[in-house]
């Protein structure tokens, strides 16, 4: 693998910054089975609408997000499969039992 430039660096480490907000962090992993309505994400997350299109247009700016107009609606799912498996790899590594002994 090629290591990353700093500009990608930068563009990782934001990121991670923005996925380290709990809401947040909700709000997309709420946008991973299907695509969904503010409103909807917002009963998902226990979180109100306007707390939701703040997010929402945070993660629409880092490109983990994208939203599909219908009608009057927009519709919002992750922006790609590499942010649904990165997101699964993650959530995998977090239920993984800590008993597993390193070789140290």
């Amino acid at each position: 693998m090629t290591p990353p430039s700093d500009a990608q660096i930068a563009i990782i480490a934001e990121t991670y910054r923005l996925l380290g907000d709990p809401t947040r962090l909700r709000v997309l992993l709420a946008c991973l089975p299907a695509p969904m309505a503010v409103g909807d994400i917002a009963k998902a997350v226990n979180a109100s609408p306007s707390l939701v299109s703040h997010h929402l247009r945070l993660l629409r700016a880092a490109r983990l997000v994208r939203g599909t107009r219908r009608n009057r609606q927009v519709f919002y799912e992750a922006a790609d499969d590499h942010i649904t498996h990165m997101l699964a790899d993650m959530i995998e590594h977090a239920m993984e039992d800590g008993s597993k002994d390193s070789d140290t």
